[in-house]
């Protein structure tokens, strides 16, 4: 078994409870995860005190498995995988209506969209700040665009809705669990929410493959996505859709690697990541021209 419970780290804590992260991802082990194919820990015992959001997550262990690293990053067949069980994910609950009536799942009903609306400028002032000099120039001009690209994306879109991690990356990925018994697991489901599935697919290739590989074999692995998404069942979202959404959800990877980097304690590790997954980000928006089709 495998225990995770609040961090320790004050900052830390007071950001998950303030942005209901713990909430999230105790709900989405009682209710949400029996509905979805995805791989994960299956829940021996979840729950949380509202009061002051002390909880407790008592899961299956996935071991021995293949983790994910971040900042080693993982090959185009790795990522592959990951397509797939991100599909698994977003296919049976594309376009539910239902999920809109599930109030913790709801961004619309909480807080947390208008705390980072409402901070971001001052967290991308304070980004450049700590890592001057150690992003190029393109993408730290890049950043000052990123509060007026997250509001126009926040603002709603056109496309399907579904569930969304919105933490999709190799962190949060283990790859041939439990003696290659299944081919990924997925953790931390802190950033569960509703929104476009193609955000999941962006950030993912942007953080997870170097800049190189993920312009020599993104539209292959978009394209596997959604031929994943078509023999789950999902209908009336061709190919083309599918590729405009990648493109134009590649705000949230620069968003993860910048806001991230400012909400939790600060490690040398941490420095490296979030550098790397906000580049990745920036170059991947860059790219494709991400900010120009919202601001």
């Amino acid at each position: 078994m495998v225990g995770k419970f609040p961090a320790e780290d004050p900052a830390s804590r007071a950001s998950g409870a303030g942005m209901r992260l713990y909430l999230r991802e105790v709900s989405f082990y009682r209710e949400v995860a029996r509905t979805v194919d995805i791989s994960t820990p299956r829940p021996i015992y979840a729950n949380i005190n509202p009061e002051n959001h002390d909880f407790t997550l008592i899961l299956e262990d996935l071991g021995p498995a293949r983790a994910g690293d971040q900042l080693e990053g993982c090959s185009v067949e790795d990522a592959a995988t990951a397509l797939l069980e991100a599909a698994a994910l977003h296919a049976p609950r594309w376009g539910d209506e239902s999920l809109a009536r599930i109030e913790w799942l709801n961004p619309a009903q909480g807080e947390s969209s208008q705390q980072i609306l409402g901070t971001l400028p001052m967290v991308v002032v304070a980004f450049k700040d700590r890592y001057q000099g150690q992003l190029e120039p393109e993408c730290a001009a890049l950043l000052d665009r990123l509060p007026a690209a997250v509001a126009a994306m926040q603002a709603g879109s056109d496309a399907p809705i579904t569930l969304q991690h919105a933490d999709f990356r190799l962190d949060n990925i283990l790859f041939d669990i439990q003696g290659g018994a299944r081919r990924m697991g997925t953790l931390d489901w802190q950033t569960i929410t509703l929104g476009p599935a193609l955000t999941d697919v962006s950030y993912f290739l942007s953080a997870g493959l170097s800049p190189e590989t993920r312009r020599d074999h993104e539209r292959d692995l978009v394209g596997l996505y959604h031929a994943e998404l078509q023999q789950r069942g999902v209908r009336d979202y061709p190919l083309e859709a599918a590729w405009r959404d990648y493109q134009r959800f590649a705000v949230h990877g620069v968003l993860m690697g910048v806001f991230s980097a400012m909400a939790v304690e600060r490690t040398e590790r941490g420095d490296a990541l979030f550098l790397k997954m906000t580049r990745g980000g920036c170059l991947q928006a860059l790219d494709h021209g991400t900010f120009e089709m919202w601001i």
